[in-house]
């Protein structure tokens, strides 16, 4: 059958797509031309070619990447949920009787997404440690930690918001004590509680607002920041390169493909990820109590289990100093970190040299040991209110605890400083891990050590009612 002239161009258009995607100019066929666009996509997001020695499971632990798996995760459950889902109570907490009752798989993808959501919390911070400890902040990388710290404040806003949706007890008591805190804010705190509420408790408006932040405002943030923090990784060279305490790097680094020696590797962890979250999805229910009610409070009413560390502080300073003066502290300090660390000799280096290794080590005794007693003393021996009557709570109970407790950092950076002879980038490691074991364990002790009242308790104490 002879062609027309118009399906002779169209055959011509059609031959010289085929060799324009091929390589080399060798034709390819259609499962070729898949193969192809799905290199292409991933050569976006990784470079053609990587270090050898950044492909060591031991250097980053695939921490970022199971980020972006659980991010993945958390998106696809969270759209499944939203088709079965009204945010307005009581109906609310019906939909979730509904999902695990009638809807196929529905306990099963809310499970899914539930512990998703806790995990990407707990790797998020580890990823943030791993990044601190090998010095990867330090220029010219600033900027991706500024982002990094970032992403962490918005993946703990999505758990937040996330938290009151099934509308059950434990989801309403933690939400009213979680933004309780927002009033201490000077100022704006109080109109910026009741605009987040909805009112001035926590209500179907409050509902709706959580919902509607959950559902757009943070996971757009999240994906934005996200593709930017990609795009920064290549443009600042990729990756750090590990080495060990006091070892010079080649001058021409050993390079591998990206595909298929990265790739494969990023591939397996997914699927072994993916397993051990389903697994544990089929066997752990996410928590659901009775429907919430305002006029029942449960006791102890506490914060979701990522503040808890902060309502602990808040048991032992004034609120404002609690809630607000030393978070902003804190995340001041590590948006800054990049600006007075800035050495980047030891860049690559696990806590900076061998030294450096000894001192993390010490300074996590030391919290471990020194937390603990500082809490018991603060919560049987010191009463800074009784010992000041007259004083304003704030100062009494809030700055001059604080003061001291800042004083004995000071003191105790001086000491090590002086006994072992430490320089600057090892001294804020110290700092930084008794700081963060400080934190921890605060955490513990409210998660499993505050009973009837936020007393101290024994878990093992704890009556067991049947």
């Amino acid at each position: 059958m002879k062609l027309s002239s118009t399906d002779d161009q169209s055959v011509n258009m059609f031959s010289r797509m085929r060799y324009s995607l091929a390589p080399n100019g060798v034709p390819v066929d259609d499962r070729g031309r898949m193969r192809m666009v799905m290199d292409n996509l991933v050569l976006h997001i990784h470079p053609s070619k990587v270090n050898v020695r950044t492909l060591r499971f031991t250097y980053t632990w695939g921490l970022g990447g199971l980020s972006v798996l659980l991010t993945m995760i958390l998106a696809m459950t969270g759209v499944l949920l939203q088709m079965n889902y009204t945010p307005s109570p009581p109906q609310a907490y019906l939909d979730i009787i509904n999902m695990n009752t009638n809807i196929w798989f529905g306990e099963l993808i809310r499970n899914f997404h539930h512990w998703s959501a806790n995990l990407l919390v707990v790797v998020s911070v580890l990823h943030l440690l791993r990044v601190f400890f090998t010095g990867a902040y330090r220029p010219p990388r600033e900027m991706n930690w500024l982002i990094g710290v970032a992403m962490l404040l918005l993946v703990l806003g999505a758990n937040f918001t996330g938290y009151l949706l099934p509308w059950d007890q434990l989801a309403f008591w933690a939400i009213t004590v979680g933004t309780s805190i927002i009033e201490y804010i000077p100022i704006i705190g109080p109109g910026l509680n009741r605009l987040l509420l909805g009112g001035p408790e926590v209500g179907a408006p409050t509902l709706l607002n959580f919902y509607s932040l959950h559902i757009s405002f943070i996971p757009i943030s999240i994906v934005a920041l996200m593709s930017y923090h990609f795009w920064r990784v290549r443009k600042d060279g990729g990756l750090t390169i590990p080495k060990k305490p006091g070892e010079d790097l080649p001058s021409r680094p050993e390079k591998v493909t990206t595909i298929p020696h990265l790739v494969r590797r990023e591939l397996v962890f997914a699927l072994v990820w993916l397993a051990i979250m389903l697994f544990w999805a089929m066997l752990v229910p996410a928590p659901l109590e009775g429907i919430a009610n305002p006029d029942v409070s449960p006791n102890p009413a506490k914060a979701p289990w990522y503040f808890l560390g902060l309502q602990e502080l808040m048991l032992h300073f004034h609120p404002l100093v609690a809630a607000i003066i030393i978070p902003t502290l804190a995340l001041l300090a590590l948006a800054l970190l990049p600006f007075y660390d800035f050495s980047t000799h030891s860049v690559g280096v696990y806590f900076r040299s061998w030294r450096g290794r000894s001192l993390a080590l010490l300074s996590v005794g030391l919290a471990l040991v020194v937390t603990p007693i500082w809490m018991l003393l603060d919560e049987f021996v010191l009463n800074w209110t009784g010992w000041l009557p007259s004083w304003p709570s704030l100062i009494s109970n809030g700055l001059i605890p604080f003061a001291v407790v800042l004083l004995g950092i000071l003191l105790l950076d001086k000491v090590i400083q002086k006994i072992f002879t430490t320089n600057h980038e090892e001294r804020v490691l110290f700092l930084f891990i008794f700081l963060f074991t400080a934190l921890l364990v605060l955490t513990i002790i409210g998660i499993f050590f505050r009973g009837p009242g936020m007393e101290l308790f024994w878990p093992w104490d704890m009556p067991v009612h049947v």
